[in-house]
């Protein structure tokens, strides 16, 4: 059965705009931890969880387009963005964590703007395993388990944390590095 070809990159945009309904309900709730907060998080949950179902969709029926290599990092980007700005707006999370991610995600994706004409930079092997590295992290962050299994959540949200900010820098390096290592080879004569 053949999809639209359009879908995953409609998909994608859907993911973007979910990501300021999902601010304003995290933000609604005032660090209350109530029924709208356990919505933000679900709602963040989803649209990050179909990260995978556009590229999936993409591939499988071969409609794979540039746009959709562009859009796709940058829906994850503004997806786990704003969920790193919210949660330091409530003071859950430290705002220096917060400013070395956005410095990593905001520096590559100008980068891929920048390149566009040339190539695009799709997204490589730590990229995506930085992207599930937060999109666990924050989803831990953002559901109120505390109040379900107590304090001790905040140590796992921690560890998991940490794991995301050590994977955004390392995966932020990899790719200077591999852009770096690019450049050199295009501008050889004979592509070596």
């Amino acid at each position: 059965m053949a999809i639209p070809r359009q879908l995953p990159n409609a998909i994608t945009i859907v993911r973007i705009l979910c990501a300021p309904v999902f601010l304003w309900m995290l933000l609604a709730d005032g660090g209350a931890d109530g029924a709208v907060r356990w919505w933000a998080a679900v709602l963040f949950i989803v649209a990050i969880a179909t990260d995978g179902l556009d590229g999936y969709l993409a591939r499988r029926h071969d409609i794979v387009t540039d746009l959709g290599k562009l859009l796709d990092p940058i829906a994850d980007k503004v997806l786990t963005g704003f969920a790193f700005i919210g949660l330091s707006i409530l003071a859950e999370l430290p705002w220096w964590v917060t400013v070395v991610v956005l410095v990593r995600e905001i520096g590559i994706t100008v980068y891929r703007f920048l390149v566009v004409s040339d190539h695009v930079l799709a997204a490589a092997w730590m990229g995506k395993l930085k992207t599930v590295a937060q999109a666990v992290a924050l989803s831990l962050a953002l559901l109120p388990l505390w109040t379900l299994v107590g304090e001790w959540i905040w140590w796992v949200n921690g560890v998991t944390m940490a794991i995301a900010v050590v994977l955004t820098i390392a995966s932020g390096i990899d790719y200077i590095v591999s852009e770096a290592r690019g450049a050199r080879a295009r501008k050889s004569p004979n592509g070596a």
